[in-house]
């Protein structure tokens, strides 16, 4: 227990380090934070984010026994046009499709799945196992079975949503021009996630250094010391957000609040374990079930977490996919550029339905 204790302590300890580094390297942007929040001209400042409407809640058990919240929005009529499954990112939630929520909702003609994946939102977390993107191809596949069990299907992904929708072709290729007949996946990667350039300036590099290699054990003996440097750091979150989330110089500020409150939502443990996963993903092999499905690409020009390559690459792969880059957005593109993203999203539908 001693020797347990005192290696808590030093990765506490260099938390504690690592977190005073990044704050002392952006002293400056933390000042200006509120400014920017409280800068009049935002278009969202009454936007009611989080409190769209839905026909049906319900909890969904996977195989491993993770209970994941989901809600059904049912069209004005009954139809036999596809259902239309949205998938999430990492550290994010259902919420993330806010906008194409909202403009499908007011069509009124399809029906709409959202669901929490493992470990965010107001799912549980991962009841056995671990925290893989083969186990979210999974919990897809339970959602499509207890939700969805007739029907053609199209599938949005968003970052680790896409990569869900990847490894749920892996795991069940026979769905794909079957029952599902339509894929968009926003902002996402079958591969190369590991040779992602960030470009943290160097300066937050060299103060953070000694912080990641650390991630994985920190969350199983300083979890808590984590999650207290996150809150304190609160500032120092919402500017990174905006820096990788967003590709504008002056994203909205209450859109960045938006995703990082999500952010700020998702405990510790989920995302440091579901990091190692992130970082080996390699599903280019899966990429052949979605043959012959309609496929839309979408990314945005400056998106530095899943760059513009990271969907040529997917194109390669998939040449019969539409691709549409979107200037001046970050990872977060169907928010930040949510006109742009609706207009791409629209015509698809209807062309496949």
């Amino acid at each position: 227990m001693i020797r347990g204790r005192a290696v808590a302590g030093v990765f506490g300890a260099a938390v504690g380090v690592a977190a005073a580094g990044l704050a002392t390297a952006f002293a400056v942007e933390r000042v200006l934070v509120r400014r920017s929040v409280n800068a009049p001209g935002d278009p969202y400042t009454e936007e009611p984010f989080g409190e769209q409407v839905f026909d049906e809640e319900l909890t969904v058990t996977a195989a491993d026994g993770t209970d994941m919240h989901v809600e059904i929005v049912e069209p004005a009529e009954a139809n036999d046009k596809p259902t239309i499954v949205f998938v999430h990112g990492f550290a994010l939630d259902m919420g993330t499709f806010y906008f194409q929520r909202k403009l499908l909702t007011e069509r009124g003609d399809q029906r709409l799945v959202f669901y929490d994946q493992p470990g965010h939102g107001r799912s549980g977390r991962l009841q056995s196992g671990t925290y893989d993107i083969a186990a979210l191809g999974r919990s897809l596949a339970a959602v499509l079975d207890e939700v969805v069990p007739d029907g053609h299907i199209i599938l949005v992904g968003h970052s680790m949503g896409g990569m869900t929708i990847m490894a749920f072709a892996e795991q069940y290729p026979e769905w794909f021009g079957n029952r599902v007949t339509g894929v968009v996946l926003i902002s996402t990667s079958a591969g190369l996630v590991d040779k992602t350039q960030l470009g943290i300036t160097n300066l937050v590099a060299r103060a953070s250094a000694p912080f990641f290699p650390l991630w994985d054990k920190a969350a199983h003996l300083g979890g808590g010391t984590i999650d207290r440097a996150r809150i304190a750091s609160s500032d120092l979150a919402w500017l990174l957000t905006r820096r990788y989330g967003f590709g504008e110089p002056k994203p909205s500020p209450t859109l960045v609040t938006f995703v990082e409150t999500m952010n700020s939502r998702t405990s510790v443990e989920t995302l440091t374990k579901y990091l190692h996963t992130l970082y080996t993903h390699n599903r280019f092999p899966a990429l052949s079930a979605l043959r012959g499905v309609p496929v839309l690409v979408i990314v945005g020009t400056r998106d530095y977490l899943t760059p513009v390559t990271h969907s040529e690459e997917i194109l390669r792969h998939l040449p019969e996919a539409e691709l549409l880059k979107i200037d001046n957005s970050g990872h977060v593109v169907m928010l930040e550029k949510a006109d742009e993203v609706n207009a791409a999203l629209l015509p698809f539908l209807e062309k496949i339905s």
